[in-house]
């Protein structure tokens, strides 16, 4: 097996899903950078109100995954993320281009290793965690994700989508954004990437995520017509929008400029049409596309801060991981760095 997982995304019944804060990427490439994630994820925790307890426990979790990276892995970072649902939350994600591990649950049990450590390290990182989940890919590298609350508790039930964003080098934000709403048994997503990059292009996609929230359920041609209306005297930018019917077993699709829309299952890879324009300036033609969507298959859109050669063929680990792994798997492998970066991933439930 090369995904064990223990984490699920907070839901709400209706409307848009909590806020999720990209709070900083860390690279790890030496041993003082174990230090710095440490004290980046202590500091966040603190500020989010943790009682100090969880706050070690955190700090011992990062210590782990930031060693682990530098140990072992190559080209590796940890993002720290805050989640504002009902009561804050606090998300590592680690990432490398490492090796990869064979058996990833062996490697997780105390005591065990593929390099002659330990290993103790990510044995204590499940204990302690609220949800956790690792997705390694032999020759490709290793991804782990974890959650924790204030108190531990169990984990909320809750829907299968995460995305990522990543800004521009030496950018204070990311002009990329994205949103996911939850109606009934519909799950609609949303991504802008504001033209150019930086805090006039943020202006762009954040009035693309307020309009798409604050509106009622709609097409999602009908909902690329309203943020196309909505960002006219902004920078506009390139808008996508699908809407998965899991009665259906199908996803709609509209796009206006140069974004991503894809279905992945084990068949392979099928994109979705985006249409010319830019969203706020010029975009004559609102049209939605129906796919076919199966239960357990995986519904991604990116921004072109990542690039569209990418492959799942023979990778049926990546497909049955959460959507916040394979997020990151992605931007892993087809992020680009002259840009601002977003990839958004839900996975299509049983109706």
């Amino acid at each position: 097996m090369g995904a064990v997982t223990r984490m699920t995304e907070p839901t709400r019944a209706t409307g848009c899903l909590p806020t999720v804060q990209d709070e900083a990427w860390l690279p790890v490439e030496d041993p003082a950078a174990v230090g710095a994630v440490r004290r980046r994820v202590s500091a966040l925790a603190q500020r989010l109100g943790f009682p100090p307890s969880r706050v070690a426990e955190i700090g011992i979790v990062a210590t782990e995954l930031a060693t682990n990276l530098c140990k072992h892995a190559v080209r590796g970072v940890v993002l720290l993320r805050s989640v504002q649902a009902d009561q804050p939350l606090v998300e590592l994600l680690a990432v490398d281009s490492g090796p990869g591990m064979i058996d990833p649950e062996t490697c997780l049990r105390d005591g065990q290793s593929t390099t002659g450590t330990l290993g103790i390290g990510l044995g204590a990182v499940t204990r302690l965690a609220d949800s956790f989940a690792v997705l390694s890919e032999v020759g490709l590298g290793t991804g782990f994700a974890t959650r924790f609350h204030a108190t531990r508790h169990p984990v909320d039930p809750g829907t299968t989508a995460a995305g990522l964003t990543r800004a521009l080098a030496h950018e204070p934000v990311c002009g990329d954004a994205y949103a996911v709403r939850q109606d009934g048994d519909q799950l609609t997503l949303m991504l802008c990437d504001g033209s150019g990059h930086g805090p006039m292009a943020a202006t762009a996609s954040q009035r693309a995520v307020a309009v798409f929230c604050e509106g009622d359920p709609c097409a999602p041609e009908v909902a690329v017509q309203r943020i196309h209306t909505a960002l006219v005297g902004t920078r506009g930018g390139a808008v996508s929008v699908a809407r998965i019917d899991q009665a259906a077993g199908t996803v709609r699709f509209a796009g206006i400029g140069n974004v991503v829309g894809s279905v992945l299952s084990e068949q392979g890879r099928r994109g979705m049409v985006s249409l010319p324009g830019i969203a706020g300036y010029q975009a004559r033609t609102f049209r939605g596309f129906d796919y076919e969507a199966p239960p357990g298959s995986l519904v991604v859109l990116h921004s072109d801060g990542l690039t569209d050669r990418w492959s799942v063929d023979g990778r049926e680990r990546l497909l049955a991981a959460p959507p916040l792994l394979v997020a990151g798997a992605l931007l892993r492998e087809a992020g680009v760095r002259r840009d601002d970066a977003c990839v958004l991933v839900a996975r299509v439930g049983q109706p």
